[in-house]
């Protein structure tokens, strides 16, 4: 294979494509971050490389809610003092840490993995949707707070399952108040307002009396 005379090197080239892979990061970007691993400390380069190798390889789902995990049951799963009662349901790990920033939650989570987008092809089946209902049918939930982004793809899937869990009548189904501005999605809602959201949640019916 001939090198590209922009990057005078196929080590180069070859770290320049595979950073350039990762989401917003263009190929300028991606030069300037391998230069920078290229003139920094050997140690800092290796122990990069370390870490991402070790994360990929150590890091798994949570085999009740979904969320990262370094264990087959995670932290907040796992601790004895949070209201296993209350399920949050939302769309990705980002948000479970969004929620957690605000310190007004200490029910439990379930990480659907996306929300239904036709468009993208994803459907139900593709989500963390039936594990959910499972949870549910097992017993020991009285809540199961739908904390999905205010998007079309997020409200269509709050009331997918909202269909679903409709069958069990014990079952109180609430949703985010609406501080979250609609189209806006969770992890770029500020912590005040995503913790008065929680805080002020509705019953997800009410929003078909609106």
């Amino acid at each position: 294979m001939t090198t590209d005379r922009e990057f005078q090197s196929t080590l180069l080239e070859n770290a320049v494509t595979e950073l350039s892979r990762l989401p917003g990061i263009g190929r300028k970007t991606a030069l300037r971050l391998a230069l920078h691993m290229l003139r920094a400390d050997e140690r800092e380069a290796v122990g990069l490389g370390e870490a991402l190798i070790a994360m990929r390889r150590n890091i798994r789902y949570c085999s009740v809610c979904h969320n990262i995990s370094e264990t087959d049951v995670c932290p907040i799963c796992s601790d004895t003092r949070r209201d296993n009662a209350t399920v949050c349901v939302v769309e990705s790990v980002k948000d479970v840490m969004s929620f957690e920033n605000t310190g007004q939650f200490q029910g439990l989570y379930h990480v659907l993995g996306g929300v239904i987008s036709p468009m993208d092809g994803i459907g139900p089946d593709k989500l963390e949707i039936a594990s959910l209902v499972e949870r549910v049918a097992a017993g020991g939930i009285s809540e199961v707070i739908l904390a999905l982004s205010a998007t079309m793809e997020g409200e269509t899937t709050n009331y997918y399952i909202f269909r679903l869990l409709s069958r069990f009548p014990d079952l109180k189904i609430t949703q985010l108040a609406r501080g979250v501005s609609v189209g806006n999605e969770i992890e770029y809602t500020d912590e005040v307002t995503l913790g008065r959201s929680l805080l002020n949640r509705t019953l997800f019916t009410d929003s078909f009396k609106k």
